[in-house]
This record gives C-alpha cells, sequence and structure tokens, in this order.
C-alpha cells in the first residue's frame, strides 16, 4: 500500500504530527514522518531534516549554517520538493504549520502531480491562499486554533484532517471509462460561444477540459501539459497576458505558454478576450486607469479596454514565446473582434487596437511551415472561426 507522508517542523509541531500519525495509521494507512524543521530536536521521525536539506539544489549543508530563519525556510522549502518527488511509495501528503511552515509543505505539494491527495492544516488558510495553492489540488484547511498543542479544538480538526486523507488513500477513485484523449482549451465569459462550439465539434474524439482563463486556470492547464496528462490544446483566450502587462487581477505570471514550449506540443492558439484587463470593483481600479474606457461586468469584476499600445506590447511577447516553440503552432487572428463586447457596436469595439496587436503578432512571429499566423475575417464567435480553429487543430494533430 502507499503511504501517508506527513511533512512538518518537528522541533515545534512534534506532537500534533505524532497526532495525525497515529490516526492515519489507526486507520490502516502506513506513515512515513518527515521532519521539515530547520532545528534540532531529539524527537524520533522518519525522515531527518539533514536527509531532506541533502535534496537541495545548491546548498546541500545549509542547516549547519542556519543564522537567518527567514533563508533556512526558503531553503527548506527548495529541498523539499525535490526529496518528495523521489518518493515511489507516497499515497497523499498532509502538512500542518503557521505561515512557514505552510510555505515550506505547500511547496512539495505543488510539485506533486493532479491527483494525488494534498492535504494542508495552516494558520492562513482562512485568507488569501492562492500563493500556496497555486494551479493545484491541494486543499486547506484553516485550524481554527493555533497549531500549538493538542486541545478540544485541535484535536477535532487535525483529527478530521488526518481521516480526511486516510480516506483519500483507501479509497481510490474509479478509473474513467472514457479513455479518449485529453484535450485542453482556455475559456472566458465573453469567449464562451466559441469554445462551446469548438467543444461539441470534438467531444467525440477528445475529453475535452475547458479552463477558465483566471490566472490559475491557464496555470492549471499548462500544469497538466507539463505533467504529460494532456497532449492537445486549442488555447483560444489568452486574456491573462493583458493582467500580467497592465497589472490586473488575473495574470498566469510570466511563464504562460511555457509549457507548451518545453513540452513541444501541437499548438492552436488566439487573441480571445485580449481586448481587456480584470480588475476587481471599480473602487479597486487602480488610480491611474480611472479615465480609461472601464465597463463593470459585474458588482466585483471590473474590465479596462486594452489600448493600441498595450496591444503591440502584448503582440510582441505572445510572438517571443510563438518564436520559442519547436512543436507546430497555428495562431489565429479574427479580424472582426476578440471578445463579445468587442464587436460593433459594443463597449469595446476598437478596430484600431485590435489591429495593433494583430500587426504586433504578424510582424514578429518568425513564419514557416510548421509555425503560421491565420487572420480570418471573422468574429472569435462566428461559427467560421470556431471551424477554422477544429480544422487547423485537426491539421498539426494528426
Amino acid at each position: 500500500m502507499k503511504k501517508a507522508y506527513i511533512v512538518g517542523t518537528c522541533d515545534t509541531k512534534y506532537q500534533e504530527l505524532a497526532y495525525v500519525r497515529d490516526l492515519i495509521e489507526k486507520a490502516g494507512v502506513p506513515t512515513v514522518l518527515v521532519d521539515a524543521g530547520i532545528f534540532p530536536h531529539d524527537n524520533p521521525v522518519d525522515v531527518p531534516n539533514s536527509v531532506v536539506a541533502s535534496f537541495h539544489p545548491t546548498d546541500k549543508d545549509f542547516l549547519t549554517k542556519v543564522n537567518d530563519r527567514g533563508q533556512a525556510v526558503s531553503a527548506m522549502s527548495e529541498a523539499l520538493p525535490e526529496f518528495i518527488a523521489t518518493r515511489e511509495d507516497l499515497g497523499g501528503i498532509i502538512g500542518l504549520g503557521g505561515s512557514g511552515g505552510t510555505s515550506i509543505a505547500t511547496a512539495a505539494m505543488r510539485r506533486l502531480p493532479v491527483g494525488i491527495p494534498k492535504v494542508m492544516v495552516s494558520t492562513v488558510a482562512s485568507g488569501n491562499v492562492a500563493p500556496y495553492v497555486g494551479p493545484n489540488d491541494i486543499i486547506m484547511m484553516y485550524s481554527v486554533t493555533d497549531v500549538a498543542g493538542i486541545n478540544r479544538i485541535s484535536r477535532v480538526v487535525l483529527g478530521n484532517a488526518a481521516h480526511a486523507l486516510a480516506g483519500m488513500i483507501l479509497n481510490e477513485v474509479p478509473k474513467a471509462e472514457n479513455s479518449k484523449p485529453l484535450l485542453g482549451m482556455t475559456m472566458f465569459g465573453v469567449t464562451t460561444p466559441c469554445v462551446n462550439m469548438v467543444r461539441e465539434k470534438l467531444q467525440e474524439g477528445f475529453d475535452c477540459l475547458v479552463f477558465h482563463a483566471t490566472g490559475t486556470g491557464g496555470q492549471s492547464m499548462e500544469k497538466l501539459i507539463d505533467s504529460g496528462v494532456m497532449k492537445s490544446v486549442i488555447d483560444v483566450t489568452l486574456t491573462e497576458v493583458c493582467d500580467l502587462h497592465m497589472g490586473g487581477v488575473m495574470s498566469a505570471g510570466e511563464d504562460r505558454l511555457g509549457a507548451i514550449i518545453r513540452t513541444k506540443i501541437p499548438y492552436v492558439g488566439s487573441v480571445g478576450a485580449l481586448d481587456m484587463v480584470n480588475f476587481w470593483a471599480m473602487d479597486t481600479v487602480p488610480e491611474k486607469y480611472r479615465e480609461r474606457n472601464l465597463y463593470v461586468h459585474n458588482p466585483q469584476v471590473t474590465l479596462m479596454r486594452t489600448t493600441p499600445e498595450e496591444n503591440d506590447r502584448m503582440g510582441k511577447w505572445i510572438a517571443n514565446k510563438l518564436n520559442q516553440c519547436e512543436g507546430p503552432v497555428r495562431f489565429l487572428l479574427p479580424e472582426k473582434g476578440v471578445s463579445m463586447i468587442d464587436a460593433e457596436g459594443m463597449p469595446f469595439y476598437d478596430p484600431e487596437a485590435d489591429e495593433a496587436l494583430f500587426r504586433a503578432i504578424e510582424e514578429n512571429v518568425i513564419q514557416t511551415a510548421d509555425r503560421k499566423v491565420i487572420r480570418l475575417p471573422y468574429h472569435i464567435n462566428d461559427p467560421e472561426f470556431a471551424q477554422a480553429l477544429v480544422d487547423n487543430f485537426k491539421e498539426i494533430n494528426q
């Protein structure tokens, strides 16, 4: 049977970690207690922190020269993922801790493939957990009290977490009867008609996974590509690039398109929703943008129309990424608009801005027989554009 790995700073959280270990073993799952702390102690563990530290990429003896806690925690956050990635008997992982322990344990969890059970009991789990979770299936459980001893509250919270991990390891999810290859697609509300048409045309032959392009959506799709699980993609919606460049709230980071480059898989992409930068409610829009073309998508989300200059900059960034792709590339440009609200008579209709985007991509992509930029006289949500995406996808995925 695969084992439950229990991770924490055993110099400060040993009592709680041992409690969780005992419950998991009582449930019938073997365990491995891993010390991810930075200070010495006499508590018995299965994997001492010195062993974990030896997996650090460059500084394998950093524990012998701890004089700055922050630096040591950062070093352990680099070493633990390397250690965890080598564990062939790992069936699931659970961590306990405050902000430091959470940073260390979730760094290792993010290294693991989607599907392996991951539970983090943390004092910071009721706030913004995006930096800890990222595009991964990590369960964050708020500890309610500090992780500091076993009391009538912590024994229940930690006990529930222990039983949750044990249950996930003991009860495998039934294998899917669907053996169709996975196809990833990116969608936003304003590109939904296009993606739905593409999905309907391909779902008979593919298991279509649609990712909401909200930052973590793009990251999640690319994590699955990097892991080798997904080898086909129609990346209709690159709106996360707007937020990366203009400081919006849904950036997928500088590595967007990185998985396509690394894996060399066939890539069909487009410029969906590159007309908009995403902010939260209107009063959160930065002062420097208050006079821009703003559109209230809903009470929680405000969109800002991109300008020709911004589109030129994004087009060059996208072109640079596409030029690094060694697999076949087809990148389609819809001349009549890139989103539902970038159409004639709609609030973000701006042919000049769109043309700046298209021109920057066309002029900077090094086109070859395998890397092509294709202009089409359609709106992104037109049936003809959806069909063109499908046709190009089939051409390079034969």
